[in-house]
């Protein structure tokens, strides 16, 4: 489990280049609904919920993750964007 806010998580995925949220559907074999509601979405009609808890509090309250894959995905892109941007 890992615990962040709600704000850091919405800079990661605001942070994200665009096409990542069919991206990391595509490579976690999920569908794009359930990613977006992992960044705080809320289409559970076609996405599933993703194991996030949200507690209030300041800076958008917390924000406690299960299941880490989505986020770990999410920065692994982060990082490439980085490393195309500076190589």
């Amino acid at each position: 489990m890992r615990t962040i806010t709600f704000n850091e998580l919405w800079r990661i995925k605001d942070s994200l280049p665009d096409g990542s949220m069919h991206r990391l559907a595509d490579e976690l074999n999920l569908d794009v609904d359930t990613v977006r509601n992992f960044f705080g979405g809320h289409n559970f009609k076609i996405g599933k919920s993703v194991g996030i808890h949200l507690e209030p509090g300041p800076d958008g309250g917390l924000v406690m993750i299960d299941d880490t894959t989505v986020l770990d995905a999410a920065l692994r892109i982060l990082d490439e964007t980085v490393e195309q941007k500076e190589g």
